[in-house]
């Protein structure tokens, strides 16, 4: 994933890992816009963008998706999509899900 120039996301799954993983590479993403993609890519006109959105799980809005691409791939720096990567961190998941926990624990002890 390190070497492409982009990875061609074209599933509609509730999250799907593998946009993340590549954008944690570096590599920007072209995906299908619904589902988890649309969370977890952020399209132009974002000064961060991390890849492209298109609407459509046809031919033809994969093909603009990647012409579109091709026209500016310097827009999508590998910085900006690891950064956009590590909101979906083990280590801040462990870290923001651990804090709650500890508040409810604390809560409940003092009976708040």
């Amino acid at each position: 994933l390190r070497r492409c120039k982009a990875f061609v996301f074209a599933a509609k799954e509730d999250f799907g890992i593998l946009p993340v993983e590549a954008q944690a590479c570096g590599t920007p993403v072209i995906a299908y816009g619904v589902g988890g993609a649309a969370e977890t890519v952020i399209p132009p006109p974002d000064s961060r963008a991390t890849g492209i959105l298109y609407p459509q799980q046809e031919a033809a809005a994969i093909r603009a998706a990647v012409e579109d691409f091709a026209r500016d791939p310097g827009r999508f720096r590998p910085e900006d999509c690891r950064r956009n990567a590590e909101r979906f961190s083990a280590q801040r998941f462990r870290d923001e899900f651990g804090g709650f926990v500890r508040s409810a624990w604390d809560d409940f002890a003092h009976g708040r």
